[in-house]
Protein backbone atom coordinates (compact mmCIF):
# COMPACT_ATOMS: atom_id res chain seq x y z
CA UNK A 1 0.00 0.00 0.00
CA UNK A 2 1.04 3.34 -0.97
CA UNK A 3 0.75 6.58 1.61
CA UNK A 4 -1.23 8.37 -1.07
CA UNK A 5 -5.10 9.33 -1.31
CA UNK A 6 -5.36 9.71 -4.47
CA UNK A 7 -8.53 11.46 -6.94
CA UNK A 8 -9.82 10.62 -10.30
CA UNK A 9 -11.10 12.10 -13.45
CA UNK A 10 -14.28 11.54 -14.10
CA UNK A 11 -17.43 9.82 -13.45
CA UNK A 12 -15.86 6.23 -13.81
CA UNK A 13 -12.28 4.97 -13.83
CA UNK A 14 -10.79 5.05 -17.07
CA UNK A 15 -8.61 2.09 -18.25
CA UNK A 16 -4.97 4.36 -17.09
CA UNK A 17 -6.64 5.07 -13.92
CA UNK A 18 -7.54 1.05 -13.06
CA UNK A 19 -3.90 0.15 -14.30
CA UNK A 20 -2.14 2.95 -11.62
CA UNK A 21 -4.35 2.21 -8.88
CA UNK A 22 -4.19 -1.81 -8.94
CA UNK A 23 -0.37 -1.32 -9.46
CA UNK A 24 0.15 1.11 -6.36
CA UNK A 25 -2.82 0.38 -3.90
CA UNK A 26 -3.12 3.99 -2.80
CA UNK A 27 -4.27 4.17 0.96
CA UNK A 28 -7.74 5.43 0.27
CA UNK A 29 -9.38 8.29 -2.56
CA UNK A 30 -11.02 11.49 -2.68
CA UNK A 31 -14.39 12.43 -4.71
CA UNK A 32 -15.11 16.28 -6.03
CA UNK A 33 -17.74 17.27 -7.95
CA UNK A 34 -16.56 16.13 -11.33
CA UNK A 35 -16.92 12.90 -10.18
CA UNK A 36 -20.76 12.95 -8.62
CA UNK A 37 -23.75 12.69 -10.99
CA UNK A 38 -26.45 10.55 -9.11
CA UNK A 39 -26.85 7.94 -6.77
CA UNK A 40 -26.88 5.09 -9.16
CA UNK A 41 -23.49 6.03 -10.90
CA UNK A 42 -21.75 7.28 -7.56
CA UNK A 43 -22.73 3.66 -6.19
CA UNK A 44 -20.88 2.27 -9.08
CA UNK A 45 -17.80 3.94 -9.09
CA UNK A 46 -17.61 3.37 -4.99
CA UNK A 47 -18.22 -0.04 -5.77
CA UNK A 48 -15.47 -0.26 -7.94
CA UNK A 49 -12.61 1.51 -6.12
CA UNK A 50 -13.84 -1.14 -2.89
CA UNK A 51 -13.12 -3.71 -5.46
CA UNK A 52 -10.00 -2.60 -7.32
CA UNK A 53 -8.54 -2.26 -3.37
CA UNK A 54 -9.93 -5.34 -2.11
CA UNK A 55 -10.60 -3.95 0.86
CA UNK A 56 -14.31 -2.79 1.86
CA UNK A 57 -13.78 -0.11 4.42
CA UNK A 58 -10.85 1.90 1.66
CA UNK A 59 -11.51 5.54 2.81
CA UNK A 60 -13.29 6.64 -0.09
CA UNK A 61 -13.80 10.89 1.10
CA UNK A 62 -15.32 13.94 -0.12
CA UNK A 63 -15.61 17.62 0.99
CA UNK A 64 -19.14 17.52 2.12
CA UNK A 65 -19.42 20.82 4.38
CA UNK A 66 -22.19 22.10 3.63
CA UNK A 67 -22.53 26.49 2.02
CA UNK A 68 -20.27 26.59 -0.69
CA UNK A 69 -17.96 23.25 -0.01
CA UNK A 70 -20.35 20.81 -1.39
CA UNK A 71 -19.22 17.96 -4.20
CA UNK A 72 -22.30 16.71 -4.12
CA UNK A 73 -25.16 19.41 -5.03
CA UNK A 74 -28.71 20.14 -5.67
CA UNK A 75 -30.93 18.89 -7.14
CA UNK A 76 -29.55 15.64 -6.83
CA UNK A 77 -28.78 15.79 -3.45
CA UNK A 78 -29.18 18.10 -0.77
CA UNK A 79 -27.96 21.36 0.40
CA UNK A 80 -26.75 21.56 4.03
CA UNK A 81 -26.31 24.81 6.29
CA UNK A 82 -22.30 26.38 7.03
CA UNK A 83 -20.69 26.36 10.25
CA UNK A 84 -21.49 29.92 10.76
CA UNK A 85 -25.49 29.06 11.28
CA UNK A 86 -24.35 26.89 14.42
CA UNK A 87 -22.01 29.22 15.54
CA UNK A 88 -24.94 31.74 15.44
CA UNK A 89 -27.14 29.22 17.82
CA UNK A 90 -24.48 28.71 19.85
CA UNK A 91 -24.52 32.53 21.29
CA UNK A 92 -27.65 32.11 22.40
CA UNK A 93 -28.35 28.69 23.48
CA UNK A 94 -25.14 26.46 23.29
CA UNK A 95 -26.86 23.02 23.69
CA UNK A 96 -29.00 23.57 20.91
CA UNK A 97 -26.45 24.14 18.56
CA UNK A 98 -24.43 21.24 19.77
CA UNK A 99 -27.75 18.89 19.11
CA UNK A 100 -28.10 20.75 16.03
CA UNK A 101 -24.89 20.17 15.11
CA UNK A 102 -24.72 16.74 15.57
CA UNK A 103 -27.77 16.05 13.32
CA UNK A 104 -26.67 17.63 11.02
CA UNK A 105 -23.81 15.63 10.49
CA UNK A 106 -25.15 12.60 10.70
CA UNK A 107 -27.80 13.49 8.11
CA UNK A 108 -24.74 14.72 5.68
CA UNK A 109 -23.16 10.98 6.68
CA UNK A 110 -26.70 9.00 5.80
CA UNK A 111 -26.22 10.91 1.96
CA UNK A 112 -22.74 9.79 2.14
CA UNK A 113 -23.15 6.28 3.08
CA UNK A 114 -25.92 5.51 0.97
CA UNK A 115 -23.50 6.10 -2.12
CA UNK A 116 -20.58 4.21 -0.57
CA UNK A 117 -18.14 7.58 1.24
CA UNK A 118 -17.18 6.73 4.05
CA UNK A 119 -14.99 10.00 5.47
CA UNK A 120 -15.83 13.55 4.85
CA UNK A 121 -13.45 16.13 5.04
CA UNK A 122 -14.80 17.56 8.10
CA UNK A 123 -15.49 19.54 10.99
CA UNK A 124 -13.00 22.67 10.19
CA UNK A 125 -11.43 23.39 13.87
CA UNK A 126 -10.32 26.66 12.69
CA UNK A 127 -10.65 29.26 14.54
CA UNK A 128 -12.23 32.30 13.02
CA UNK A 129 -9.88 35.59 13.05
CA UNK A 130 -11.21 39.18 12.51
CA UNK A 131 -9.59 40.53 9.02
CA UNK A 132 -7.57 37.07 8.28
CA UNK A 133 -8.91 36.20 4.63
CA UNK A 134 -12.35 34.79 3.75
CA UNK A 135 -11.15 31.11 2.51
CA UNK A 136 -11.97 30.10 5.94
CA UNK A 137 -15.27 32.73 6.94
CA UNK A 138 -18.61 31.37 7.31
CA UNK A 139 -17.03 27.76 6.98
CA UNK A 140 -15.75 27.90 10.80
CA UNK A 141 -17.95 27.07 13.80
CA UNK A 142 -16.70 30.34 15.27
CA UNK A 143 -14.86 32.73 16.72
CA UNK A 144 -14.05 31.08 20.41
CA UNK A 145 -11.61 28.05 20.66
CA UNK A 146 -13.92 26.34 23.09
CA UNK A 147 -17.02 26.79 21.15
CA UNK A 148 -15.20 25.62 17.94
CA UNK A 149 -14.39 22.38 19.90
CA UNK A 150 -17.70 21.75 21.24
CA UNK A 151 -19.44 22.23 17.87
CA UNK A 152 -16.26 20.15 15.86
CA UNK A 153 -16.89 16.76 18.54
CA UNK A 154 -20.54 17.13 18.06
CA UNK A 155 -19.60 16.84 14.26
CA UNK A 156 -17.56 13.99 14.57
CA UNK A 157 -19.88 12.19 16.36
CA UNK A 158 -22.54 12.92 14.08
CA UNK A 159 -20.83 11.71 11.55
CA UNK A 160 -19.69 8.42 13.12
CA UNK A 161 -23.53 7.73 13.97
CA UNK A 162 -23.73 7.69 10.59
CA UNK A 163 -21.15 5.62 9.53
CA UNK A 164 -19.04 8.02 8.42
CA UNK A 165 -15.31 9.14 9.73
CA UNK A 166 -14.40 12.78 10.19
CA UNK A 167 -11.37 14.74 9.34
CA UNK A 168 -10.63 17.62 11.65
CA UNK A 169 -8.53 20.71 9.73
CA UNK A 170 -7.09 22.15 8.93
CA UNK A 171 -4.19 21.36 11.60
CA UNK A 172 -2.58 23.20 13.57
CA UNK A 173 -5.03 26.13 12.14
CA UNK A 174 -6.08 28.23 9.05
CA UNK A 175 -8.21 30.83 11.11
CA UNK A 176 -6.08 33.69 10.81
CA UNK A 177 -3.95 33.37 7.80
CA UNK A 178 -4.44 36.47 5.40
CA UNK A 179 -3.92 34.74 1.78
CA UNK A 180 -5.88 31.35 0.38
CA UNK A 181 -3.36 28.46 0.50
CA UNK A 182 -5.28 27.26 -2.85
CA UNK A 183 -3.30 30.04 -4.40
CA UNK A 184 -0.49 31.20 -2.52
CA UNK A 185 1.39 30.38 0.49
CA UNK A 186 0.05 32.22 3.90
CA UNK A 187 2.41 33.46 6.52
CA UNK A 188 0.98 33.94 10.24
CA UNK A 189 3.58 35.79 12.09
CA UNK A 190 1.57 35.89 15.27
CA UNK A 191 3.87 34.94 18.08
CA UNK A 192 3.28 31.38 20.07
CA UNK A 193 1.18 32.34 22.94
CA UNK A 194 -1.16 33.97 20.66
CA UNK A 195 -1.20 30.93 18.59
CA UNK A 196 -2.71 28.68 21.54
CA UNK A 197 -6.12 30.15 20.67
CA UNK A 198 -5.71 28.07 17.17
CA UNK A 199 -3.86 25.06 18.93
CA UNK A 200 -6.90 24.59 21.41
CA UNK A 201 -9.61 23.26 19.60
CA UNK A 202 -7.42 20.39 18.03
CA UNK A 203 -6.09 19.69 21.70
CA UNK A 204 -9.38 19.29 23.06
CA UNK A 205 -10.46 16.70 19.80
CA UNK A 206 -7.01 15.37 19.93
CA UNK A 207 -8.52 11.61 19.89
CA UNK A 208 -10.05 12.35 16.59
CA UNK A 209 -9.75 9.72 14.05
CA UNK A 210 -8.18 11.53 11.42
CA UNK A 211 -6.76 14.92 11.05
CA UNK A 212 -5.53 17.38 7.23
CA UNK A 213 -3.10 19.45 7.82
CA UNK A 214 -2.47 23.12 6.78
CA UNK A 215 -0.31 24.89 3.74
CA UNK A 216 0.47 27.72 6.20
CA UNK A 217 3.72 28.92 7.35
CA UNK A 218 3.57 29.97 11.22
CA UNK A 219 6.88 32.33 11.93
CA UNK A 220 6.58 31.34 15.57
CA UNK A 221 7.51 27.62 15.06
CA UNK A 222 8.66 27.38 11.69
CA UNK A 223 9.65 30.49 9.53
CA UNK A 224 11.05 28.15 6.62
CA UNK A 225 8.39 25.73 6.30
CA UNK A 226 4.95 25.88 5.78
CA UNK A 227 3.21 23.08 8.37
CA UNK A 228 2.78 19.94 5.76
CA UNK A 229 6.48 20.14 5.43
CA UNK A 230 7.59 21.21 8.63
CA UNK A 231 9.57 18.10 10.44
CA UNK A 232 9.22 20.77 13.55
CA UNK A 233 5.37 21.53 13.40
CA UNK A 234 3.86 17.57 12.91
CA UNK A 235 7.19 16.22 15.60
CA UNK A 236 6.53 18.93 18.01
CA UNK A 237 3.40 20.73 17.85
CA UNK A 238 0.60 18.31 16.13
CA UNK A 239 2.28 15.00 17.61
CA UNK A 240 3.90 16.71 20.86
CA UNK A 241 2.32 20.02 22.08
CA UNK A 242 -1.58 18.66 20.41
CA UNK A 243 -0.77 14.89 21.51
CA UNK A 244 -2.75 13.67 17.96
CA UNK A 245 -1.97 10.19 17.26
CA UNK A 246 -4.75 9.52 14.66
CA UNK A 247 -3.88 9.30 10.64
CA UNK A 248 -2.35 12.92 9.54
CA UNK A 249 -3.28 13.41 5.55
CA UNK A 250 -1.24 16.89 4.08
CA UNK A 251 -4.00 19.10 2.40
CA UNK A 252 -3.81 19.05 -1.24
CA UNK A 253 -0.78 18.52 -3.24
CA UNK A 254 -1.94 20.63 -5.93
CA UNK A 255 -2.46 23.97 -4.19
CA UNK A 256 -0.40 27.05 -5.01
CA UNK A 257 0.79 27.12 -1.35
CA UNK A 258 3.44 24.38 -2.50
CA UNK A 259 6.02 24.99 -5.13
CA UNK A 260 8.47 22.56 -6.75
CA UNK A 261 7.14 19.43 -8.66
CA UNK A 262 4.57 16.85 -7.76
CA UNK A 263 7.22 13.80 -6.86
CA UNK A 264 8.84 16.15 -4.44
CA UNK A 265 5.89 17.53 -2.96
CA UNK A 266 4.86 14.22 -2.06
CA UNK A 267 8.31 13.06 -0.26
CA UNK A 268 8.23 16.02 1.09
CA UNK A 269 5.11 15.78 3.31
CA UNK A 270 5.75 12.37 4.17
CA UNK A 271 9.58 12.73 4.90
CA UNK A 272 7.99 15.90 7.36
CA UNK A 273 5.68 12.90 8.91
CA UNK A 274 2.37 13.22 7.19
CA UNK A 275 0.83 9.52 7.70
CA UNK A 276 -0.46 10.00 3.84
CA UNK A 277 -0.06 12.44 1.35
CA UNK A 278 -3.47 13.93 -0.74
CA UNK A 279 -3.46 13.95 -4.20
CA UNK A 280 -6.96 16.07 -5.50
CA UNK A 281 -6.69 16.76 -9.33
CA UNK A 282 -7.14 13.18 -10.66
CA UNK A 283 -4.31 14.50 -13.81
CA UNK A 284 -2.52 10.77 -14.54
CA UNK A 285 0.62 12.15 -14.89
CA UNK A 286 0.83 14.07 -12.02
CA UNK A 287 -0.34 10.89 -9.93
CA UNK A 288 2.15 8.86 -11.84
CA UNK A 289 4.84 10.93 -10.55
CA UNK A 290 3.66 10.99 -6.61
CA UNK A 291 3.19 7.34 -6.75
CA UNK A 292 6.44 7.29 -7.98
CA UNK A 293 7.99 9.20 -5.32
CA UNK A 294 7.06 7.41 -2.04
CA UNK A 295 7.68 4.08 -0.63
CA UNK A 296 5.14 1.85 1.07
CA UNK A 297 3.16 3.15 4.22
CA UNK A 298 4.64 2.72 7.34
CA UNK A 299 3.54 0.20 9.71
CA UNK A 300 2.26 2.85 12.32
CA UNK A 301 0.57 5.07 9.71
CA UNK A 302 -1.05 1.93 8.26
CA UNK A 303 -2.03 1.23 11.76
CA UNK A 304 -3.34 4.39 12.24
CA UNK A 305 -5.57 4.30 8.99
CA UNK A 306 -7.04 0.66 9.90
CA UNK A 307 -7.74 2.89 13.80
CA UNK A 308 -9.53 5.35 12.13
CA UNK A 309 -11.59 3.10 10.28
CA UNK A 310 -12.63 0.90 12.78
CA UNK A 311 -14.58 3.69 14.40
CA UNK A 312 -17.40 3.00 12.25
CA UNK A 313 -16.75 -0.93 12.45
CA UNK A 314 -19.95 -1.23 14.92
CA UNK A 315 -22.25 -0.27 13.10
CA UNK A 316 -24.63 3.06 11.96
CA UNK A 317 -27.27 4.42 13.93
CA UNK A 318 -30.16 4.40 11.30
CA UNK A 319 -32.24 7.41 12.09
CA UNK A 320 -34.28 8.56 9.48
CA UNK A 321 -32.60 11.61 7.23
CA UNK A 322 -35.61 13.38 7.36
CA UNK A 323 -36.22 13.07 11.15
CA UNK A 324 -32.26 14.45 11.60
CA UNK A 325 -32.94 17.04 9.36
CA UNK A 326 -36.13 18.21 10.97
CA UNK A 327 -34.60 18.39 14.00
CA UNK A 328 -31.48 20.76 12.38
CA UNK A 329 -34.08 23.10 11.49
CA UNK A 330 -36.14 23.33 14.31
CA UNK A 331 -33.09 24.17 16.22
CA UNK A 332 -31.65 26.50 14.01
CA UNK A 333 -34.77 28.54 13.89
CA UNK A 334 -34.02 29.39 17.06
CA UNK A 335 -31.74 31.65 16.43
Amino acid sequence: MKPLILGLSGLALTAAERALFAEADPAGYILFKRNCEDRAQLNRLTDELRALSGRDDVPILIDQEGGRVARMQPPEWPAFPTGERFDALYEIAPISAIQAARANAQAIAAVLAEVGINVDCLPLLDVRAPGAHDIIGDRALGTEPMRVAALGRAVIDGLRAGGVVGIVKHMPGHGRAMADSHVELPVVDADAQSLEIDLAPFIALKDAPMAMTAHVVYAAWDASECASLSRTVIRDLIRGRIGFDGLLMSDDLGMEALSGGFDERAAGVIAAGCDVALHCSGNIDEMVAVVGAVGAIDPQARARLDRAMATIAAGAERTPFAELVATRDALLALA
